[in-house]
């Protein structure tokens, strides 16, 4: 008798350009083949060839996961100051007759019961309905960023001014209240496309069949709570956070970072990392650099160049060296209590060794989630994006960080540094917030257990999409 085989439902996913949208995409998209038997299609647009970084996620997907790069967009007509946020929106719309020609041939071959996009995708939307595939949302960051898109347009009508200067901190609700200034950053200026995007998409949001979130209710009780809470005419949210990228066990430790750390002794180490995308400007790396030494703790630093050198015009511009813009005799000064590395470190190897006893962060959400993950505590220093609203979070609400203060001239001080630095790994305030991220570090684990609420929430998610019933 000949053996059938029946073919798994299939997703399009569609990521819009950034590292830090697909690596959470990817995760998501490992849990529904391995944990629920779909198979799935990566629609990727871009303005040009997909970095190696980009590639390295990719390749690294099971088999019955496939991608697809559609053709490069062009900016030209844009100007040099163009906001990142709109040059995402961008690279959607004008993406769509190719996401069109690829959901033909998808969906000529598979049963697709589910489109995911992530935040600033909504615009694809349209080519799903064309097809009878229902949308959804795949929101990258906190529950608390979800709740302010949410009620954006509601926030519009009612503050004709810029957030900046709202005269009391805004209150979402289920939130902490959020200073003006701290407000998502893309939205402090009213006049520029990326704030008319962010009301754009926030407007279309509620056109999805669903939104995934990546937080859990132990990290953001309030907010979650508001979110899943059904009224009329907003998707129902599922919480099946935290997703962290994890397989990282074959990876090379070029930098030597990981043995260095073999030889420091347990909970010593302050990893110091701003991101992929993030960088100082000089005179805060020269007052960062000056606030470890002083604050005679070990640690281990990704060093970057400075993103201005306006006021390091004795060093050449062309230089390439992260190290070169660091104070005179630094690196001799702190041989063997720290280490640094040029540009990029292992992130999540450091973060779940055992020698680290904390991150100074900017705070973005892949970080943080792996943060909580391996239960390491945090300084905060956010620097864009929604970094300044999930470092009220974690500070205020949360409990898991320390945030040091900026002086009159937004510069955070070397004494401010050694403070917060010695602080979290030595004093009683970094003693409170570690305990307190431990206890974060079970309920992660917890909700990701086999019967924990995240893994219930995703489970829910996936059977409400078998049993969806194609025309």
């Amino acid at each position: 008798m000949e053996e059938t085989h029946q073919t798994p439902d299939h997703i399009v996913i569609l990521p819009t350009p950034g590292i830090g949208h697909l690596i959470p995409l990817s995760e998501l998209a490992k849990q529904l083949v391995l944990q629920h038997n779909f198979s799935i299609t990566f629609i990727i647009p871009s303005d040009g060839s997909p970095s190696t970084a980009m590639k390295s996620i990719l390749d690294d997907l099971p088999e019955s996961i496939n991608y697809t790069f559609l053709s490069p967009v062009n900016y030209d007509d844009q100007p040099k100051d163009t906001k990142i946020e709109t040059l995402i929106s961008l690279t959607v719309t004008r993406s769509l007759s190719h996401l069109r020609e690829e959901f033909k041939i998808i969906t000529a071959n598979k049963r697709v019961v589910a489109f995911v996009v992530d935040l600033f995708g909504t615009d694809a939307f349209d080519i799903a309905k064309e097809f009878d595939v229902p949308p959804y949302i795949f929101f990258p960051t906190t529950a608390m960023c979800l709740n302010l898109i949410l009620n954006l347009s509601d926030l519009h009508d009612r503050y004709s001014g810029e957030f900046r200067d709202l005269p009391e901190p805004l209150q979402l609700p289920g939130c902490v209240p959020i200073p003006g200034p701290d407000v998502l950053e893309p939205i402090q200026d009213k006049k520029n496309d990326a704030y008319k995007w962010f009301l754009h998409h926030s407007k279309r949001y509620r056109l999805a069949e669903g939104i995934l979130i990546n937080s859990f209710m132990d990290l953001e009780p309030g907010a979650i709570t508001e979110l899943v809470k059904e009224e009329p005419g907003k998707p129902p949210v599922y919480p099946v956070g935290p997703l962290i990228r994890r397989n990282f066990t074959n990876r090379v430790d070029g930098s030597g970072c990981l043995k260095w750390l073999d030889n420091q002794p347990p909970g010593s180490v302050l990893f110091v990392s701003f991101g992929s995308g993030g960088t100082l400007s000089y005179e805060q790396l020269i007052e960062l650099a000056y606030g470890l030494e002083m604050s005679e703790q070990r640690f281990l630093w990704v060093v970057k160049s400075p993103n201005t050198t306006a006021n390091a015009s004795y060093f050449s511009h062309t230089s390439k060296d992260p190290f070169d813009f660091l104070p005179e005799g630094f690196m001799d000064r702190t041989n063997g209590s720290g280490l640094l590395v040029p540009s990029w470190g292992p992130q999540n190897q450091i973060l779940s060794h055992g020698s680290t006893g904390g991150f100074l962060s900017h705070c973005g959400w892949n970080s943080t989630l792996e943060s909580v993950v391996y239960g390491v505590p945090m300084i905060t220093w956010p620097l864009f994006a929604e970094q300044k609203m999930n470092a009220i979070m974690l500070v205020e609400e949360v409990r898991v960080a320390l945030r040091p203060k900026a002086n009159e001239n937004g510069l955070i001080g070397r004494g401010e540094i050694a403070r917060v630095v010695k602080s979290l790994i030595q004093g009683k305030e970094g003693k409170s917030v570690g305990n307190k991220m431990r206890e974060l570090k079970e309920a992660a684990a917890t909700v990701l257990s086999e019967d924990g609420s995240s893994t219930k929430s995703l489970f829910e998610i996936g059977q409400k999409w078998k049993n969806r019933k194609t025309i």
